[in-house]
């Protein structure tokens, strides 16, 4: 299997990991087997956490692949914010995973610049990871987080980590822009390793895996970590990768513009319906920050609205784009007409609609479209 260098660890990681968060769906037995056939299939970063399961994947890991810990990078996270409890995890992940130390420490879900300011502190998080580093029970201090980047930003500003990992895929990119316009230079500069999770949008991708999964390793990434539970899916994203080329320019553009997941709803960040004094981005930019422009007010397939209303607030940022929309300087006017704006749209979005419908989630108005 392909393998790419994560930034300052200089470690060489497979380009297809093994996510752990999946592992808790299955019995034991189907879960030792799909990871010695990752394993086999020269795979070798595996990833879990303790909050998984409250120890299930953990547990199951350490029983399934220990007697071949030599053979991959092994890495947990904690979710917790104090040194002490921090601390206490990580001693119960290693004996969960039968493991004397673990490759990578995530402080998990950071999300807010407020939370760093907790890891960071006297008696915070990273203040115990540091000890356990220093007593070789952690190699590398990492950071994950979900949705807007708000807290990894800082984090990453601040030099403290080794490793960071977010979500990398086509459909969030216009809901978190940050993510790939900034973050991942800030990354770059701290020679960072970087990871990509949630290449599938959290499963709202799932009936195209290939141009998504391709999407998510065409970024500046070591390895996409991807959640398996059968040995059909974990067959197919091998393949994948075997075959795997980077997306060009022409192939982007084409999804950007094609992808039905985005279809004539997601606003693609173009600038084109800007005018003085009003930029519709800026409303949608908050729309994704609430719900990730998943809620459409239209049915459509049962099945993939069913994900969309499971999937919206995932990352639970629904308030804080609520709080920033209060304070916008050009809110929507729900009275007004935005039609002309329509024909600006390269992508076929019916802005005017869309505005309302941005109008009625963030407002506290009571407007209702």
């Amino acid at each position: 299997m392909k393998k790419r260098i994560a930034g300052k660890t200089g470690l060489e990681l497979s380009i297809l990991g093994f996510g752990g968060f999946h592992l808790i769906e299955i019995p034991g037995k189907e879960a030792e087997s799909l990871l010695n056939q990752y394993l086999d299939a020269g795979g070798n970063y595996i990833e879990t956490a303790i909050s998984y399961g409250e120890g299930n994947s953990e547990i199951k890991i350490g029983r399934a692949v220990s007697h071949r810990r030599e053979e991959f990078y092994l890495a947990t996270k904690a979710n917790l914010r104090d040194a002490k409890s921090v601390e206490a995890q990580v001693h119960q992940s290693l004996i969960h995973l039968k493991s004397d130390y673990v490759d990578f420490l995530f402080v998990h879900a950071l999300q807010t610049a407020d939370e760093l300011n907790q890891v960071q502190s006297a008696g915070g998080a990273l203040e115990a990871l540091k000890k356990l580093k220093d007593q070789g029970k952690i190699r590398h201090i990492a950071l994950s987080g979900h949705g807007r980047p708000d807290g990894l930003i800082p984090a990453v500003k601040s030099g403290e980590f080794e490793v960071l990992m977010t979500g990398f895929n086509y459909y969030d990119r216009f809901n978190y822009p940050q993510i790939e316009n900034e973050l991942l230079a800030l990354c770059e500069e701290q020679e960072m390793g970087i990871l990509a999770m949630k290449s599938l949008a959290d499963g709202y991708l799932y009936q195209a895996p290939e141009i998504a999964i391709r999407y998510s390793l065409s970024q500046k990434v070591a390895s996409l970590v991807m959640g398996m539970n059968t040995r059909e899916q974990l067959a197919m994203n091998l393949k994948i990768i075997e075959n795997f080329t980077p997306l060009s320019l022409e192939e982007k553009e084409e999804l950007f513009a094609n992808s039905p997941y985005l279809g004539d709803y997601v606003c693609r960040l173009c600038g084109k319906c800007r005018e003085q004094g009003f930029d519709p981005a800026e409303v949608f930019l908050l729309e994704g920050l609430f719900d990730r422009q998943m809620d459409n007010k239209k049915m459509g397939d049962t099945a993939l609205y069913a994900l969309r209303e499971m999937l919206k607030h995932w990352f639970r940022q629904k308030e804080k784009a609520r709080e920033e929309y209060s304070t916008l300087s050009q809110k929507v006017d729900p009275k007004k007409d935005y039609s002309r704006l329509n024909q600006l749209c390269p992508y076929n979005i019916d802005i005017n609609r869309k505005l309302k419908i941005c109008h009625e989630k963030l407002s506290d108005s009571g407007f209702v479209y």
